[in-house]
């Protein structure tokens, strides 16, 4: 990861110069290198492959759901999956093909259905079975077919942060096979003349280091197709870990995408069955290197055991380090060649004592009106930030062949009073 690093902040954010973004959009800014996510895609499209089944990759747009990264994945000939109507809003604002967008989210409502229906969204994810009872409703009075993943509770618990996992036996999410919830819903689904059941859905985390999760999960998921005749579609929405500090071992994008294929050849063989085909969800993975976060330094501050960086940034830019204890590394930009020797807090704007981006940051000394740059940032800052404090959301730039394209405005004044009456 070095000398990825290093190569950012030498040559500047794919080739862009810091200096020059910050003087043209202002910081706090999102920077995003288009040509990472273009090389990331390609090498699950590469590796994630098979002879034995079809393949397919879905990009979580609940991660960044942007006009202009919508047209990206779609111009990747890659899916979406969307968690609300409003996601889905902005996909058919870019005419991005309903058949290639999945619907997700749990506790749908019955007015989430109806939208999804009546703009033709060709796949729903069905988490309960009050979904499925108002998706077997809705079909029927609009006449509307549809195909339907189960989620699945498949029960592994993977070993990351207690609010990202998803699979443990008592989670929000999912249904346990064969359980009276289950039962129920495939009765509606047998019932239906509009519903189409194609495959299980399964996702046991986020931002998990070791393939056993998956191997456990996915074996469990080939033993569920035993149960059915036709050869069903198996969705892996599941978080492989990226490299934040470096504490991460990140899995490579080849081997995971080689590995797994492996593993669901072998384990298909093992139970004697078929699937039509594998998708797979790997959020942030496609993504991580792709994106950095620009800041300005203003004040250092020395406390008897503590040495803090105040930069312009706020809890609303990134609520994970509160969230999730989530961590990040830091440069200080241009002085790249100078050792790491300080350990500091680095801290922002918002009225609270946990608004602070990282805590015992190694970086190096700096003064006030340096750049920092923080790596890694592109998983959800933009798609969790808030106006808390009245703070606005910064703009965020993309970057393409040396050439930088503003494609979300900073906030201002006005906007952020518009809609109070």
């Amino acid at each position: 990861m070095f000398d990825f690093y290093y190569f950012i902040l030498i040559m500047g954010f794919a080739g862009i110069d810091l200096h020059e973004l910050k003087n043209n959009y202002g910081t706090p800014l999102y920077i995003f290198d288009v040509n990472r996510i273009k090389t990331n895609i390609g090498l699950f499209k590469k590796f994630f492959k098979s002879n034995q089944f079809d393949t397919e990759i879905i990009y979580a747009s609940k991660a960044l759901n942007i006009k202009e990264m919508l047209r990206i994945i779609d111009s990747e000939w890659i899916c979406l999956d969307c968690v609300s109507i409003w996601e889905i809003y902005t996909a058919l604002d870019v005419n991005f093909p309903v058949d290639k967008i999945y619907f997700h989210w749990n506790n749908k409502t019955f007015d989430d259905i109806r939208f999804a229906l009546e703009n033709d969204i060709w796949t729903i994810v069905v988490d309960n079975v009050w979904e499925m009872e108002n998706l077997y409703k809705l079909c029927d009075e609009l006449k509307k077919n549809v195909n339907i993943l189960v989620r699945l509770n498949v029960g592994v618990e993977a070993h990351t942060h207690k609010f990202i996992v998803t699979a443990h036996v008592d989670s929000k999410f999912w249904v346990i096979f064969w359980s009276e919830e289950y039962v129920k819903m495939m009765s509606i689904i047998n019932k239906s003349d509009f519903i189409n059941f194609l495959w299980f859905h399964s996702h046991v985390g986020s931002q998990i280091f070791d393939l056993e999760a998956f191997k456990v999960a996915l074996e469990k998921l080939v033993s569920y197709c035993k149960s059915f005749e036709k050869q069903l579609v198996l969705n892996i929405w599941w978080g492989f870990a990226v490299h934040y500090t470096n504490e991460d071992k990140d899995i490579p994008i080849s081997d995971v995408s080689k590995n797994l294929v492996k593993y669901c050849e072998e384990t298909l063989v093992k139970n004697n069955i078929k699937i039509k085909k594998l998708c797979i969800e790997p959020w942030r993975s496609i993504v991580w290197e792709a994106w950095a976060t620009l800041y300005t330094l203003w004040y250092i501050k020395k406390t008897p055991n503590k040495e803090y960086y105040f930069i312009d940034w706020w809890m609303t830019d990134n609520i994970r380090p509160a969230l999730y204890q989530a961590k990040y590394d830091a440069d200080i930009v241009w002085k790249e060649n100078l050792p790491k020797l300080k350990l500091v807090t680095v801290a922002g704007k918002c009225c609270e004592s946990g608004d602070l981006i990282v805590e015992d940051c190694p970086i190096q000394d700096a003064n006030s009106w340096d750049l920092m740059i923080v790596y890694t940032t592109w998983a959800y800052w933009y798609s969790m930030s808030s106006n808390y404090n009245k703070m606005p959301t910064p703009a965020v730039v993309f970057v393409e062949d040396w050439l930088a394209k503003p494609v979300v405005k900073r906030q201002t004044f006005d906007q952020l009073i518009e809609r109070e009456i």
